[in-house]
């Protein structure tokens, strides 16, 4: 680390006029030399800069061993990894580059996951593997990779590069879920650094080959407290398995149908089902699930695919227990422009009778209705009333029972889930 070496007697006039020009760096403690001297450490970038006053003899060398400062230990990741770049860039370092270092990230366990707007500007590729060596030492990780964009091929398939490391297999804990590889999974950054970790159940995946999203925490939290004891469950998107673990793990499902066509998270979703100890208790079905043939099965039906589940609802009627019906659980981007509706403002509901689908009041949505929301879960329940109806030659009820709001998917657009009771019509 560069410094500039002078007698004591001078070291905090120096120290002063650094700072006011802003040549300190206070990354490290001053540290004392042979001959009595104080160093005082300076920006390597700005050596320039650098003027050496003639009224305070000092002189420019390096130590060796730089110590960090108080405030250097106190630093957050992301400020930790701009200073480690920086010392790796030397004079090199600049404010285009510092404006392409990222303040967020994806935790897995061991390995980094970077945005893939992250590390753009050229300069970056000059470093080869040692900007990556780098970033993993002051993030704390073995391994990083990089997003790129989600493939538009009916996969979800995640565009993703191994930019350190052998291999993109990964642990993570969820709501006492863990999801099998490495522990851990969370954002860090700047101001934040989340680590959901609860509990000894693990999934695991390849995030080089499988899709992972931290933004449906809320929906995994409120599927795994409900009442699903002794129920027989259809997960017809099951994935890596971010709905099938918390039904069988925490809401008590006796057993779950997983659909997945996707074959690298049918693999990861078979480790996660033996990591738990509930493999007994799930079929995984590989393919399509559309052409899912399951008849006259199902309590419960879960439809977690966006931005529209809807060429699945035919499959998930016919799964339902034709005698009995159940709930299925509809996930759906909806647009929306308007405000939250007051209070009171939720539409009527409509009173219960053979063959007709029961809205959403404001009772069961409150304040957090929407216009549009409610105008989709409405034309929502009477189609699939008219299904249940066709399916098998008779009325059924549809009845709206909630409406979760799981996440902001883009600007006025937002992934909601709705449950909707299904019932047979008695003579």
């Amino acid at each position: 680390v560069p410094a500039l070496a002078t007698e004591r007697r001078f070291a905090q006039r120096l120290r002063e006029r650094l700072e006011e020009e802003r040549l300190w760096d206070g990354r490290y403690r001053p540290q004392r030399v042979p001959g009595g001297r104080v160093a005082l450490p300076v920006l390597e970038e700005k050596l320039a800069q650098l003027r050496l006053p003639p009224e305070m003899p000092c002189e420019l060398l390096r130590i060796q061993d730089p110590v960090p400062s108080r405030a250097a230990r106190r630093r957050s990741p992301a400020q930790r990894l701009r200073d480690e770049l920086r010392q790796l860039l030397g004079t090199s370092w600049c404010e285009e580059l510092e404006r392409d270092v990222p303040h967020a990230w994806q935790r897995h366990g061991d390995l980094v996951l970077l945005s893939e707007d992250s590390f753009q500007a050229a300069a970056w590729a000059s470093l080869g593997s040692a900007l990556w060596e780098t970033v993993a030492s002051a993030l704390g990780a073995r391994r990083v990779a990089r997003r790129g964009r989600v493939m538009p091929d009916g996969m979800r398939t995640p565009s993703v590069t191994l930019l350190l490391g052998q291999h993109g297999w990964v642990e993570h804990v969820d709501n006492g879920i863990r999801w099998a590889g490495a522990a851990g999974c969370g954002w860090g950054g700047e101001r934040t650094a989340l680590t959901i970790r609860a509990g000894c159940s693990r999934y695991t995946f390849d995030v080089t080959k499988c899709m992972f999203s931290p933004g449906n925490i809320t929906e995994k939290l409120r599927v795994a407290s409900l009442p699903c004891s002794g129920e027989v469950l259809v997960d017809l998107y099951a994935g890596i398995g971010y709905f099938t673990l918390p039904f069988l793990v925490h809401a008590g499902a006796a057993f779950v149908h997983a659909c997945e066509w996707n074959s690298h998270a049918v693999e990861a979703l078979h480790r996660t089902l033996l990591l738990n100890g509930v493999r007994d208790r799930c079929r995984i079905h590989s393919g399509d699930s559309r052409q899912l043939q399951l008849r006259d099965v199902a309590d419960r039906v879960n439809l977690g695919l966006i931005p529209s589940s809807e060429e699945g609802w035919p499959a998930a009627c016919r799964a339902l227990k034709k005698d009995t019906g159940g709930v299925l659980h509809i996930h759906h981007n909806v647009e929306s422009h308007t405000a939250v509706l007051p209070a009171g403002q939720g539409s009527p509901g409509a009173a219960s009778s053979g063959g007709e689908a029961q809205h959403p009041t404001e009772e069961t949505l409150g304040a957090r209705l929407r216009p549009e929301w409610q105008r989709w879960a409405e034309a929502t329940a009477t189609r699939i009333q008219g299904l249940l109806a066709e399916l098998h030659g008779r009325p059924w009820r549809t009845s709206v029972l909630h409406i979760e709001a799981v996440k902001s998917y883009a600007p006025h657009v937002h992934h909601l889930v709705l449950d909707l009771e299904c019932r047979p019509v008695l003579p």
